[in-house]
């Protein structure tokens, strides 16, 4: 029995909402009085393999002959598979994601079992059960399931469980497993990479820009306040659709859905697929001159005023700390 948690990287480094996977999948692991164990598929440099063990895993499974040079669904469910089968993993755990709610699908029907997206904390056990809790209705509202059967797979949301990093170093193996005949049918024609020194799904500060900017050139003060505080950059549909800023920009139920620690909204009226890609945000500032503008509303913290008249002020202050 183990618990078995896929690291998802980016060039050869894993992602921050993969290592607070493990580090939930090492103290359910804890709770079930077995052991966490990491796998990550694909080209990864030794260094971010070790960084799974600090992370809380004991044991790293590296998998790189086999599979696809891109990632896959369909190729990852079937290595998955096979590693969960080998070491006996009665949980599977991985970071929600594009790629991560593909592998959940596949890999529950694979496994016969059971599953959830989108968890916000370590699960709870209960007997042979995991009880876990998500968000539903684009966040509106919170769902609480019990999850029973003999395997369970389970998507954690990024910033639900803190981020272990004192753990021991982990034994590394490569093993190979059978990818699925189907994969092989897949046909890479491109890949286009969103560009930034932070990604939007991985940031942990979010700054966002929207029609209240009136151009493209109002854009400079945006990326200045997002590169003194770390963030990534990201816009509304209305940006996006009007071609301001690229479209791997746009933040909302229909654009990329994030869930950082701070997302700063900067002339961005707040409409309900917007708020719909932003509800999992721990604390959401709003910064608009209309005071009836809808995102007021789900604020934590809102500024009535010109937005070139606050944010230069808030990039002076943010220089000064």
């Amino acid at each position: 029995m183990s618990v078995l948690i896929f690291a998802e990287g980016v060039d050869k480094s894993i992602k921050k909402s993969s290592l607070e996977a493990v580090s939930a999948g090492f103290a359910l692991a804890q709770k079930l009085n077995t052991e966490a164990i990491a796998i990550a598929i694909g080209d990864y440099d030794t260094a971010a393999l070790q960084e799974l063990g600090k992370a809380g895993a004991k044991k790293v499974i590296h998998v790189t002959a086999g599979v696809p040079a891109y990632p896959s669904a369909l190729a990852y469910a079937s290595v998955l598979a096979g590693a969960a089968k080998e070491v006996g993993a009665t949980v599977v755990l991985l970071s929600k994601s594009a790629l991560g709610d593909g592998i959940v699908a596949r890999l529950s029907v694979q496994l016969n079992a059971a599953s959830a997206t989108g968890v916000l904390a370590v699960p709870e056990v209960n007997g042979d059960s995991l009880k876990v809790k998500k968000s539903i209705y684009t966040g509106k509202a919170f769902a609480d399931l019990s999850l029973s059967g003999a395997v369970k797979v389970i998507s954690l949301a990024k910033n639900a469980v803190p981020l272990k990093e004192d753990g021991a170093a982990a034994t590394v193996e490569s093993k190979t497993y059978p990818v699925s005949d189907l994969a092989g049918k897949l046909v890479h024609q491109k890949e286009e990479k969103a560009s930034g020194d932070i990604l939007l799904t991985e940031a942990d500060i979010v700054v966002s820009g929207g029609r209240g900017l009136k151009g493209p050139e109002n854009w400079g003060m945006i990326e200045e306040l997002a590169k003194i505080l770390g963030a990534a950059t990201g816009c509304s549909k209305p940006v996006s659709d009007l071609d301001w800023r690229p479209h791997h920009e746009h933040v909302g139920q229909t654009g990329v859905k994030v869930s950082p620690n701070l997302y700063i909204a900067i002339g961005i009226s707040g409409a309900i697929q917007h708020l719909a890609g932003v509800s999992g945000s721990k604390v959401i500032v709003v910064i608009n001159k209309d005071p009836e503008a809808p995102f007021f509303k789900a604020a934590d913290y809102g500024i009535v005023g010109d937005a070139f008249e606050v944010v230069p002020k808030l990039i002076e202050a943010a220089k000064k700390l």
